[in-house]
């Protein structure tokens, strides 16, 4: 069994969850994207939302992170001093404060998380100077030392991320995000598309680097392996809706929904 999980399990942690999301629904005209989904999440855990492709998982996450408006719901959210807000209801100006700083995201593709004309120092530099930062040298610091935390060499600073591989880019991402100390982070499928030996290793340094900054996560995966490795939990989703939810372990090794045993057996097939 995980043990890390059995720390966020509901009725075992004293403290009120960090997020609480009840009834979120989304359609696109007549399609469901997702419907009454609810769920917490606590201080420091990862949850895995898994689930085939058209399952709902993304369209959730966008939801979620603001990508895309949900037409129903409440997403609550405890804010660094305490207060829970409703995201969806805040003033489009505190929602973009949040976005900046207590919130991150980490897309799928790294290119739609970066400016790729912007030097690599400077796309990490940016999220700070959004918080505030104006000392250039402590800045350009701070950047230089998150670069070498995520394993690109402090020589490139002034690289353009136009010039790096695929990984390095998304190391490059994850910089930039975690730069602020979120204490929220979304990552839609972080490996996608990278290489097997560079999926590994990312994995390794986003499983480290949320665990130091000590930021909750929701992780959408469509990969059970990276799912295991990165969540505390996980929520299964099919046709919009959530259909199993628990630990990692116990979900992954003992499916009760027809469904997520599919999804677990297809797996093992392959």
């Amino acid at each position: 069994m995980n043990v890390l999980a059995a720390s966020f399990a509901p009725g075992l942690d004293p403290d009120p969850p960090l997020l609480a999301v009840r009834g979120l629904a989304k359609h696109y005209g007549t399609t469901l994207g997702c419907r009454d989904v609810a769920f917490d999440l606590w201080p420091g855990e990862v949850l895995g939302i898994v689930g085939e492709s058209g399952s709902g998982k993304t369209t959730l996450l966008n939801c979620l992170s603001a990508q895309i408006e949900a037409d129903a719901g409440e997403i609550l959210y405890r804010c660094r001093d305490g207060e829970e807000v409703d995201f969806r209801t805040l003033p489009e100006a505190r929602k973009r404060a949040l976005l900046r700083g207590e919130w991150g995201l980490v897309h799928q593709n790294p290119r739609d998380g970066l400016r790729l004309r912007v030097s690599a120092g400077a796309n990490i530099g940016e999220r700070l100077m959004a918080q505030g930062a104006r000392h250039y040298g402590g800045i350009r610091g701070e950047a230089t030392g998150w670069l070498t935390r995520v394993e690109i060499d402090a020589a490139r600073t002034d690289d353009l991320p136009l010039h790096f591989s695929g990984g390095m880019q998304q190391r490059l991402q994850i910089a930039r995000t975690l730069v602020t100390q979120p204490r929220l982070v979304f990552m839609d499928e972080p490996t996608g598309g990278l290489d097997v030996s560079v999926q590994a290793r990312l994995l390794d340094l986003i499983r480290g680097l949320v665990d130091e900054v000590g930021a909750s996560c929701i992780v959408v995966t469509h990969d059970l392996a990276v799912a295991r490795l990165l969540a505390h939990r996980l929520m299964v989703m099919k046709a919009g809706c959530v259909v199993e939810q628990g630990l990692t372990d116990q979900v992954l090794d003992d499916p009760h929904h027809p469904y997520t045993q599919l999804l677990v057996s297809s797996v093992l097939q392959v």
